[in-house]
């Protein structure tokens, strides 16, 4: 008994109608669920593509942790040293950064300088992302400066110029002068020596400097804005929390998830916009199974009568033309998951579709991920189940 209406739903799924524009009307609502799960899964992958170069750039750069401090900008690195003296700590580097003002060639931008030690200038990742010039931060006793490509691009700067990259920032001991504030503020020339990329939002605003010429400007004889560390493999969240409670609360020790957070945090809020209006687009797409369930119920009614008199319940008469409807949105869906994952495999290994102008890849990204199947499944299927019981509840 459990099983009949299965069949009887079944059997009406693939029967011809007496009404073409029903056999019609189904067609189109099988066509637009395996378009719209098609949509979803290619999408996503899509958008997983792009993540993952995002994630990747962002990894290479970031060191496994960074320690700053809780409160103000600065710390003295013996505060921290003893706490470091870790076996599962392979390299470390101290860092001091501030927001200065650059000139070049008579053109001006903020931008984030970032003094650099000589352990990072001899192993930084950042190295790994030079599209111009070379990485180099010494031109012979010269301090020299390594710049994001945007900001490169702004400023018209480039490493063949002989023109200098000049910093300032204001002076955080002399008195500031109210005719001529200026005079106050403190400079360091620096020579152009490469470019780097690595995110928009990092190309934007970086200046790499030695870190003594940056403490020059900025007047701290010792002190760093953060001591960066990498880690053994897979002891990173071990270390982490060995820190964490060694250095107490006057310091905070952040991963690489922390560091960019609003970065990962964005990427994932993008991701769930972009899925709820997908399947808002199936939810209208669905209304043709709501449709054409309600036109099978029409005609059907001589069968309704017929089962009615062999004692069918109403309960049961209401399951085959709900399963009648899941059924529909089940085989797009399934149609759609074979055609969507069929094409995201043939673009990852072709790259069938090209990125249009010169991108860091030569075709689309596409990563498929084994939950975003599972949400669009679930997503798609609830959208035909509410679709089915709708109508199936008013025979």
């Amino acid at each position: 008994m459990t099983t009949l209406p299965f069949r009887i739903a079944f059997r009406y799924l693939f029967a011809r109608k007496s009404y073409h524009v029903i056999n019609t009307i189904s067609a189109i609502g099988v066509a637009g669920m395996a378009i719209g799960t098609a949509a979803l899964v290619i999408i996503l992958s899509v958008f997983n593509g792009f993540d993952s170069l995002v994630s990747q750039s962002l990894t290479d750069a970031d060191p496994d942790l960074v320690v700053k401090p809780a409160t103000g900008k600065v710390f003295t690195p013996e505060r921290v040293e003893s706490a470091l003296a870790s076996k599962d700590i392979v390299r470390l580097s101290s860092a001091l950064e501030e927001q200065v003002f650059i000139s070049y060639e008579n053109k001006q931008s903020l931008a984030r300088a970032k003094g650099m030690d000589p352990v990072s200038e001899e192993e930084s990742p950042l190295m790994n992302h030079l599209i111009d010039g070379t990485w180099q931060l010494h031109h012979g006793k010269q301090p020299s400066a390594v710049v994001g490509a945007g900001l490169a691009a702004s400023l018209g700067m480039n490493p063949r110029f002989v023109a200098p990259l000049e910093i300032f920032y204001p002076s955080r001991t002399g008195a500031v002068s109210l005719t001529h504030p200026s005079a106050s503020l403190r400079s360091q020339k620096v020579r152009l020596s490469g470019v780097i990329s690595v995110s928009a939002e990092l190309d934007a605003k970086l200046v790499a400097v030695p870190i003594e010429t940056l403490r020059e400007l900025l007047e701290y004889p010792t002190e760093v804005s953060s001591v960066e560390i990498w880690t053994a493999p897979g002891r990173t969240r071990a270390v982490q929390e060995e820190l964490a409670r060694t250095l107490g609360p006057s310091f905070r020790v952040l991963d690489r998830y922390q560091q960019e957070e609003s970065v990962y945090k964005m990427m994932r809020y993008e991701k769930l916009a972009i899925y709820l209006i997908l399947v808002f687009i199936v939810l209208i797409i669905a209304f043709n199974i709501y449709s054409s369930l309600k036109m099978l119920v029409i005609e059907k009614q001589e069968d309704i009568g017929t089962l009615r008199c062999l004692g069918a319940p109403e309960g049961m008469l209401r399951r085959i033309f709900f399963l009648e409807g899941w059924l529909v949105s089940l085989l797009g869906m399934a149609i759609g998951l074979v055609i969507g994952m069929a094409l995201v495999l043939l673009q990852a290994r072709f790259g069938l579709v090209p990125m249009p102008g010169n991108f860091l890849v030569p075709a689309y990204p596409v990563v498929l991920k084994a939950s975003d199947i599972l949400w669009t499944v679930a997503g798609v299927a609830g959208i035909g189940f509410l679709m089915a019981r709708l109508p199936s509840r008013k025979l």
